[in-house]
């Protein structure tokens, strides 16, 4: 698209529009942008980002640290505006300057104290204060950090520490409590709640989850095992479970409707029903197994050898007999032989261990009911036209029952049970009515004509564009151009006039004045006077237009030229 070219024919318009047209198009033009920029100012105010030329200074202050900043302003001789008990307002060119000279002054100060507390020094302070101290630091921080997750907006932490004792039998455990509120729309979850037990449990020495008590801020206790609380999450997990079922079921009617419906001639003629039956109950399983083919770890052999008697050894009793050693030569037996041989080899065993979980639900049955429409024929009974009701043989209901089993899946083994019946639906027979010749016209009519009626519509729609464009844009254009010739017209005739009138009276004066001063009023005569005007008219033409007027004396000698050229060739033929 050329840019040049569209900005020079807008010039061009506005060049041709008259004076009004001019106004009505700028004037409609400045309107629209004084409205957007309402609709862009009046978005941003109720956005809350600034109000009548005021923008948020803080927002979600506490009212001590409200009054202070409050304080200050008025000192400083600042407006303000308080449209919420949190939130100050001031004007947009001092939100910035202002943030600064308050945050010098520490100001807004956190109603949640942090190991900040300790940044004072406080010289005279006993072990009791510093372990004050040390609590609220430990409670501002914990505070901090569970209002930093996403559902909390605000949270308090109160932490009790008994006194430490030297018998351990009567030593009390820490306890802890948290407030917390949640935010608008937002719910926390038993794995969330279970979070914040061990984040503040692990903050505290000898603090256990179970010493954690977590409160919201309706007073309800989050993360209990109470009845009620077990109640509520029974219901949320039947909740699921019927929805589950549910989806299931219809997924499956669908498929039976969607299969069945162009056989018997439309959805309003079959009509499915599932009940599927579900096991919940969700197993879990450890599986160890190990790789036959092991890596050898490590080998080891040993051999033992050796040959010769085997020394008797001495013992029994201790005495004389005990002590005295074997006799040489008594056993005339040959020498012993003894060999032994040990091999040990260990393998690196493979081993894997898998905990497998079961399914959400297990499909333990399936029960399916069909009906389908049967057939139709108009006959003749005494005279008077009726609808007659067929059923379907027994060949199609097999085929209808077969792509039923296929459609849901159907497992014999499991149990499942399918039923395909054949009944007359929506009462044709009783609500027929018997056609006359107009009903059938019209019925043929629409027979051949709806196949087309997308292309009527586009072609409507084109026919209102055509006469649109020819009642309303055609005329207004038209006259907008006849006005502007019409204004362009009587421009140049009061120009002109002006102009003849001007010359007139510039050539008046100035022969009056000549003739004043030759004193020759009565020579002339108003011939010469014609002449005269006429000889200066042509002189200013000649000086406007001098190229036209050179054009136009050399086609008049041109012609002149031409004819006397012919006149000549005349005269020589008559000779």
């Amino acid at each position: 698209m050329d840019i040049g070219a569209l900005i020079k024919q807008i010039r061009d318009f506005y060049d041709k529009i008259n004076k009004k047209q001019k106004i009505v198009i700028l004037g409609s033009i400045f309107a629209v942008i004084v409205f957007l920029a309402y609709l862009i100012v009046f978005s941003t105010n109720k956005g809350g980002g600034n109000t009548n030329g005021y923008a948020v200074l803080f927002e979600g202050v506490d009212p001590s640290d409200s009054a202070l900043i409050v304080q200050h302003l008025q000192q400083n001789n600042i407006p303000y505006d308080l449209p919420k008990e949190d939130t100050i307002l001031v004007p947009k060119a001092q939100v910035y300057e202002q943030r600064i000279a308050l945050a010098s002054k520490g100001l807004p100060k956190s109603s949640k104290v942090g190991f900040e507390i300790f940044d004072t020094k406080d010289f005279g302070a006993t072990d009791f204060d510093q372990n004050i101290k040390f609590l609220r630091a430990t409670e501002g921080e914990l505070a901090r950090t569970i209002q930093s997750l996403t559902p909390i907006e605000e949270a308090q932490v109160h932490i009790a520490l008994p006194k430490d004792s030297v018998f351990v039998s009567k030593s009390t455990p820490p306890t802890a409590s948290v407030v917390v509120k949640i935010r608008e729309n937002m719910l926390l979850s038993p794995t969330q709640v279970l979070g914040i037990k061990n984040l503040v449990s692990a903050a505290v020495s000898k603090l256990t989850p179970e010493n954690v008590k977590i409160v919201d801020e309706n007073g309800e206790t989050l993360g209990e095992n109470s009845e009620e609380a077990q109640s509520r999450e029974l219901a949320k997990i039947i909740n699921m479970q019927m929805k589950y079922k549910n989806n299931y079921e219809k997924t499956l009617e669908d498929k039976v409707i969607n299969i069945l419906s162009p056989i018997v001639g439309g959805r309003d003629r079959v009509v499915a029903k599932v009940t599927a039956e579900f096991d919940f109950r969700q197993t879990k399983s450890t599986k160890e197994s190990f790789d036959p083919n092991s890596v050898v770890r490590s080998e080891q052999s040993l051999e033992e050898k050796r040959e010769g008697l085997k020394p008797k050894e001495v013992g029994g009793v201790p005495g004389v007999v005990s002590n005295i050693g074997p006799v040489e030569g008594l056993n005339s037996q040959g020498g012993e032989k003894y060999e032994k041989s040990t091999n040990t080899t260990n393998y690196e065993v493979g081993k894997t261990v898998s905990e497998i979980k079961g399914e959400f639900g297990v499909l333990k049955r399936l029960s399916v009911a069909v009906v389908v429409d049967g057939s139709y024929e108009k006959v003749n009974e005494n005279g008077v036209e009726k609808l007659k009701y067929f059923p379907l043989s027994q060949e199609s209901m097999d085929k209808i029952n077969g792509l039923a089993r296929q459609a849901v899946g159907f497992d014999k083994e499991r149990g499942d049970e399918i039923s395909v019946s054949n009944f007359e639906l929506n009462g044709a027979t009783q609500t027929y009515k018997p056609k006359d010749k107009w009903d059938s016209i019209v019925d043929d009519i629409k027979k051949y004509t709806n196949p087309f009626i997308p292309i009527f519509k586009y072609l409507i729609v084109l026919l209102i564009a055509y006469v649109f464009y020819k009642k309303v844009i055609t005329p207004f254009v038209e006259r907008m151009l006849s006005d502007q010739e019409e204004e362009d017209a009587d421009i140049g005739s009061a120009l002109g006039d002006d102009e003849v009138k001007g010359t007139d009276s510039k050539f008046s004066e100035a022969r009056k004045r000549i003739e004043e001063q030759l004193g020759a009023e009565n020579l002339l005569n108003e011939e010469d006077i014609k002449y005269d005007v006429l000889v200066e008219r042509m002189r200013d033409m000649i000086s406007e237009k001098p190229q036209e007027i050179a054009a136009l004396f050399q086609r008049l000698i041109s012609d002149e030229l031409g004819v006397e050229d012919g006149m000549q060739k005349v005269d020589k033929d008559e000779g």
